[in-house]
Formats: C-alpha cells, sequence, structure tokens
C-alpha cells in the first residue's frame, strides 16, 4: 500500500492514479494525511478492501509533505558502518540522535535555497509510526511502523559543526531542508524490510550525472527495529512520528562536493519511486 499527501489531502496510490482517502471512506479517515496514521489500524482494515481502479492520473507536482504535521521529528546519525568508516568515526555504542525541526520538512520535489556554500545531502530512509508505544520490544518493532519513505537530510555543515557543541538540528532544519516521499509505502511491498535499497544521482551544469549515494539498511548499525526499540526506552512514540535513519556512504563531505545553485539531485527508492530537487541561490 502506498500512501501520498495530494494537494493537502491523503490519498492511495496505485502505479500512475490515485484515489482520495476522505471520499472513498464517506468521511472515515482523511482529509488530513495525519488522521490516517492517528487512526492506523481501523485505516489498515479499511484500506484492504478498497478497489483502487478507480483512481485518477495525478501530477508529481501535486505530491505534498507526506506527513506535514508529525508529533515528534526523530533523526539518527552515524547509522550506516561504511558512512562512519569515510567520517572516521568509531562504531557507536548507542543510537546518536537529533532532531529535524518540523518547519523543514518538505514536499518530495521541493526546490532547496541554499543559505550557505556549506550544504550537502544526505539520502535516507524515513521511518513513519503507525501504533505508537513507549518500551516496545524489538520483535515487536515492525508492527509499530505504518511505512517507509526515501528523504534528504539536507545539511548546512558549518552551522552543524559550530561550537562548543555541535548543533545537528539547527544545520539540519532550514527551510526545505527535509523532503521526504514520494510516499509512504507499507513494509510488505519490499521483498526484505531489513534491506530496502536505494540511492541518489547528482546532475551539475556541464557534468556527466553522478552516483553519488548507493545504500541497503542492512549496513546498518542499529536497523529498524532495534532503532525503534532504542528510541522507545525514553521517547513515547506516537501515531504519524517520523525518524530519519541514518545516511551511508558518499555524502559531499566526504567527496568534495557541496551544493550549488544549478545542481539537481534525484532520489530513488529502489522499485518504488523517485523526487528530485533543484538547488538555487537564496533569494
Amino acid at each position: 500500500m502506498r500512501i501520498a499527501n495530494l494537494n493537502g489531502r491523503a490519498a492511495l496510490i496505485s502505479e500512475s492514479t490515485a484515489v482520495d482517502i476522505a471520499t472513498a471512506s464517506d468521511g472515515a479517515f482523511g482529509p488530513d494525511p495525519i488522521d490516517v496514521y492517528q487512526k492506523w489500524s481501523a485505516f489498515v482494515a479499511w484500506a484492504g478492501d478498497v478497489d483502487l481502479s478507480g483512481g485518477l492520473p495525478f501530477d508529481q507536482a501535486s505530491l505534498g509533505v507526506p506527513v506535514p504535521n508529525p508529533g515528534q521529528v526523530l533523526a539518527i546519525g552515524v547509522n550506516y558502518k561504511a558512512h562512519a568508516e569515510e567520517a572516521g568515526i568509531p562504531a557507536p555504542d548507542d543510537l546518536i540522535v537529533f532532531t529535524k525541526f518540523q518547519s523543514s520538512l518538505a514536499a518530495p520535489n521541493a526546490t532547496v535555497e541554499l543559505p550557505s556554500d556549506d550544504v550537502d545531502y544526505e539520502t535516507e530512509i524515513v521511518v513513519v509510526i503507525g501504533t505508537g508505544g513507549h518500551r516496545i520490544d524489538k520483535a515487536d518493532a515492525w508492527s509499530r511502523v505504518a511505512g517507509v519513505a526515501l528523504g534528504q537530510d539536507i545539511s548546512e555543515r558549518a552551522v552543524q559543526r559550530r561550537g562548543p557543541v555541535p548543533q545537528f538540528s539547527m544545520g539540519k532544519s532550514y527551510p526545505n531542508f527535509g523532503p521526504f516521499g514520494p510516499f509512504i509505502v507499507t513494509p510488505d511491498e519490499f521483498a526484505d524490510r531489513d534491506a530496502i535499497e536505494f540511492h541518489a544521482v547528482l546532475e551539475r551544469p556541464g557534468e556527466e550525472p553522478l552516483t553519488v549515494q548507493e545504500g541497503s539498511t542492512n549496513d546498518m548499525f542499529f536497523s529498524v527495529p532495534e532503532s525503534i526499540h532504542r528510541l522507545s526506552q525514553i521517547v513515547t512514540l506516537l501515531p504519524g512520528d517520523l525518524i530519519w535513519t541514518g545516511t551511508p556512504a558518499g555524502v559531499g563531505l566526504g567527496r568534495g562536493i557541496l551544493m550549488r545553485p544549478g545542481f539537481t539531485l534525484t532520489s530513488t527508492l529502489n522499485g518504488i519511486g523517485s523526487f528530485q530537487n533543484a538547488f538555487v541561490a537564496a533569494s
């Protein structure tokens, strides 16, 4: 099952068509996308019988922030083994956690204004909680997940590294620094939910496209279930919460590539879909 935000309304996606959830359910769910996750169990039971054959074509430009008003946004740093190696960071003993403030969340195809010459990309899987809880068992964690999407944890490195202690949350929370999508995809759509693959391609004027990141969640230090388990030992997770799960190797900082006006980044959740972000000078 694939769920999108189309013009501010929750929709079920099938190939290139969409069914408006509020209309199809006679108002039982939606139209606000967060309503779907707050009623997740009932929604799943209803959606299993929905006929999607009457869906209407939609424009990719109509895709909005998949979960525009989550209660909490949690993000994990240094969660991929190859990324830790390229950054020269020892394997973490526990989760490294920060947030992306809600105002940074963006539609999948958002245009990103560059506040400086020190902006980087980080492609990663974003988990959406369907059934929340406190002290969730690792064995039960996947059952709490509504779905996953792909995200770009865009980062202003100068602010992120600003002392006397790192400012991860501030450096990653400029407007449109958190595009994700293109849809929320339920875990059953993946052949192996513990090895979800994704990649990103950078296009620069006058140069050949460059695949900058290729990742699989099987390279994580802390898997999706382990991350949910550990986070929930402290935080009570809520329906609709987002967990940005970390980035694989290939970030721009390690390649000597920082984003410039005219660059375009295409992020692909393998087998599901892509979205594209254009980078422009600040107005």
